[in-house]
């Protein structure tokens, strides 16, 4: 029977690199990975990519090419006596390959253990992690881990490569099955999995058992795709990279006013469940990257929040949208914020440190004799409100942090910014 083995994903594992599908810019025939495999040398690796792009299948399929022992442990969970146990069992046999899943969370105490075995060249160490590992993994550990390869997900193309190799493969896929399955289907398949070959692999073993109608003879229809599709690959860890690349990227494309990226990283932010997340990056974004260009849309974005916030999902994805598709369309301005990041440079550094007298405090008895207060002129008894006066402290004078830009309303404020500066002067 078909489930009474492993499931599909952990059979389809490739036995060796010329079975892996996807990832040619790190182990295709032309890469210089490949070569040293092939000639018998396997380097410490750090693996790095999001869950199901194959990490801990390439670590399976490199032991294999080399035919070399595979141990393989969660930094997690493993103890000092099982790296005990394979760095006796490598002093028997010679290198062994050990590949640790969750390598970012290797304690000091693992490593103090292990690496001095890695350098010796006793272990050969592959590492596997989502995270990014030049802000999770400790040096000491990405130093010995010479090589950092990125993987990446499956094309479309590559996951339905996997697809028809599984109902192919007599000995561990679904070759001995008559499986009708069209292929509009195996495309629904390969798209919902966005990418994770576990998942696609996966899905293909649900539809199968879930249109079965007897021994070994399936006949899928698209209804049971599309039902075992549904939310498969639409979660993240909200600690881990992909998830900040996501608000990353819908900044970055609201900023570009790109609006069909920008419903699309939303859309993906909103599935993942962090509506939180997703109001307070809308709320950064509407006075970072469009400010005075279109000082109204804070007033927007807010109420679009709280609409959000009170509605809950799935209702709250349309008042996101709207104020999304906003800001795509708004113009942009990051003045504001430029200015306050010099002028906190300039207090950091020290500078600024008085207070004009006439502007100080002299509200209380005794002022005038400190000479605070004095001379301060009142703007509201000048015409048009304003009067020329020093401001600014001494070391100051003459400083412009605000740089205006020439975008949406700001023009307003722009006009007003310079002729004032052109009264200052007179």
């Amino acid at each position: 029977m078909l489930f009474a083995q492993e499931p599909l994903a952990y059979r389809m594992r490739p036995r060796t690199i010329d079975e892996v599908i996807g990832q040619d810019d790190v182990i295709g025939s032309h890469t210089a990975l490949y070569r040293m495999i092939k000639n018998g040398y396997v380097p410490s690796l750090l693996l790095y990519g999001p869950p199901g792009v194959g990490k801990t299948s390439l670590a399976y399929a490199i032991a294999g090419t080399v035919q070399r022992p595979f141990y393989m442990l969660n930094a997690t969970t493993a103890g000092k006596k099982e790296m005990e146990e394979i760095v006796a069992d490598a002093r028997f046999e010679g290198n062994v390959i050990l590949f640790i899943d969750e390598i970012h969370r290797f304690t000091k105490a693992q490593q103090d253990y292990l690496l001095p075995h890695v350098e010796s060249g006793l272990i050969t160490l592959i590492g596997a992690t989502t995270e990014n590992p030049f802000h999770s993994i400790n040096p000491a550990v990405r130093s010995r881990l010479g090589q950092i390869k990125q993987l990446q997900p499956l094309t479309k193309e590559k996951t339905l490569a996997l697809l028809h190799r599984a109902l192919a493969d007599r000995e561990r896929g679904l070759g001995d099955w008559h499986i009708d399955i069209s292929d509009e289907a195996l495309s629904i398949i390969a798209e919902g999995a966005n990418g994770d070959a576990r998942a696609a692999l996966t899905i293909l073993e649900e539809v199968v058992y879930a249109t079965k109608q007897r021994d070994q003879y399936a006949v899928v229809d698209v209804q049971a795709v599309l039902s075992c599709v549904e939310n498969k690959s639409l979660t993240y860890d909200k600690q881990g990279d992909t998830y900040y690349s996501l608000l990353s990227a819908f900044q970055k494309s609201i900023r570009g006013s790109d609006v069909d990226a920008s419903l699309h990283y939303l859309a993906r932010l909103l599935e993942g469940g962090d509506l939180t997340a997703v109001c307070r990056r809308l709320a950064v974004i509407a006075y970072e990257d469009i400010g005075l260009a279109n000082p109204l849309i804070g007033v927007k974005v807010m109420s679009a929040i709280e609409a959000a916030e009170r509605l809950g999902m799935p209702e709250a994805r349309i008042p996101l949208s709207v104020v999304t598709i906003d800001m795509c369309l708004s113009p942009k301005s990051n003045s504001a914020y430029k200015a306050i990041d010099q002028a906190l440079i300039d207090v950091r550094n020290g500078k600024g440190q008085s207070i004009p007298l006439h502007l100080q405090d002299a509200h209380y008895a005794g002022a005038k004799h400190l000479g605070r207060g004095i001379g301060y002129k009142y703007p509201h008894d000048y015409p048009y409100g304003w009067v020329a006066q020093q401001y600014l402290p001494d070391d100051l004078i003459g400083v412009q942090y605000y740089q205006p830009k020439q975008n949406g309303e700001e023009k307003q404020f722009a006009s007003v910014y310079e002729r004032l500066n052109e009264r200052k002067k007179q």
